[in-house]
């Protein structure tokens, strides 16, 4: 079964329930974020970072704010107020043939901004341990 991975990743981030993800990432999908230097691999992983992403990123100021949208891929620009500091980046996905995401990449900015998420993803992360 394919499943719609733009349809589905908006349901999942709208609902932030994370169980979703088991069904929308591919066993061996890789994570790369915009605080590590190494890319995270495996679903347990990912679904890990996503979780903590869910809990500092979606807000009600949080909103994609434009799609580039290929075969296999998209490009998701999103904007988000955080502790007054606004943020802007983007979720580069690309799946394989069954619509599952073999590939999560995020980037963000400004430098301001970067600085704020990797003190409230690592505190986020800490506290899931």
């Amino acid at each position: 079964m394919t499943i719609d991975t733009l349809a589905t990743w908006h349901e999942i981030a709208a609902s932030g329930n994370v169980k979703g993800l088991d069904a929308f990432l591919a066993e061996d999908v890789v994570f790369h974020s915009p605080i590590l230097h190494t890319p995270q691999v495996g679903k347990a992983l990912v679904t890990k970072y996503l979780a903590a992403a869910f809990q500092v990123f979606f807000n009600e100021n949080f909103e994609y704010v434009r799609e580039v949208i290929g075969p296999r891929d998209a490009v998701l620009e999103f904007q988000v107020e955080l502790d007054g500091v606004s943020v802007n980046g983007v979720d580069m996905i690309k799946w394989g043939d069954d619509g599952r995401v073999v590939e999560f990449k995020v980037m963000i900015r400004p430098l301001k901004a970067v600085n704020l998420i990797h003190q409230k993803m690592a505190s986020m992360l800490k506290a899931q341990q």
